[in-house]
């Protein structure tokens, strides 16, 4: 038995999410689908992440087990030729067999882009979150602070998380503009479910002043979901790097 380590870029826009489902196109049934046509086998791709539907990666790591004799770099390009253009596997590796892309990650980095500008901008639809309305960005970097560090984030997911704890250690928040674009970076040894989306939410409070900076310490304080932001659109997040 051979464990391949895949590194993977996509679009989502067109996908259910990472993770396989009965109903709808997923990141993870069209990759083993492909895998299945190249092998011959029945695969089990683990992901990383249950990235949600819309949800872009710029780099996410998955790995399965095989029986092939396929040298471990030209996985890569063999299993492009079964894909869509939407999904690219960029590196393909061996790795021990106790490797384990889930249970593995120390940590990932997420990118949320935000366009705050007079008038949408159509082509670029599906990669960012249109937002009319000025925002602050002095006063977002300003609430992205407290976020920092060890702590529960019980008020930053959505309902139907699985997780059994929902303390969460965020290295860090950045939060910064790129023409009449507001990128926050961040990143933490994992995440709960809208996680992201909910505290850029909250970050956009902030920025039109509906709420002081501080008032992050008091979300986080009392737990309470109603006091947090809205989760954000999934078109605007980007997976932007896995740790191990």
């Amino acid at each position: 038995m051979r464990n391949i380590k895949l590194t993977l870029s996509y679009d989502g826009t067109e996908y259910s999410g990472f993770q396989r489902q009965a109903f709808g196109r997923t990141i993870q049934g069209t990759i083993e689908l492909a895998l299945k046509r190249l092998l011959n086998e029945e695969v089990n791709l683990i992901g990383c992440s249950r990235t949600d539907a819309k949800v872009h990666a710029k780099e996410y790591i998955a790995n399965f087990i095989t029986e092939s004799s396929i040298p471990e770099d030209r996985f890569c390009y063999a299993i492009n030729t079964k894909l869509p253009d939407d999904i690219v596997i960029c590196k393909s590796e061996e790795v021990s067999l106790n490797f384990h892309s889930r249970y593995g990650c120390r940590g990932k980095t997420y990118i949320y882009t935000i366009l705050n500008a007079e008038m949408p901008r159509p082509i670029f639809r599906n990669y960012h979150y249109y937002h009319k309305n000025k925002l602050d960005v002095s006063l977002m970097e300003s609430a992205a602070g407290f976020f920092i560090g060890e702590k529960d984030f019980s008020a930053f997911k959505s309902a139907g998380s699985a997780a059994k704890s929902n303390v969460r250690d965020v290295k860090e928040l950045k939060v910064y503009k790129a023409g009449d674009y507001i990128k926050v970076q961040v990143t933490a040894n994992g995440f709960l479910y809208n996680m992201v989306r909910i505290i850029c939410g909250t970050l956009v409070l902030a920025g039109e002043k509906k709420i002081s900076p501080e008032y992050i310490k008091t979300i986080i304080r009392d737990k309470d979901r109603k006091m947090a932001g809205m989760v954000l659109p999934p078109q605007g997040l980007c997976l932007d790097k896995v740790y191990y």
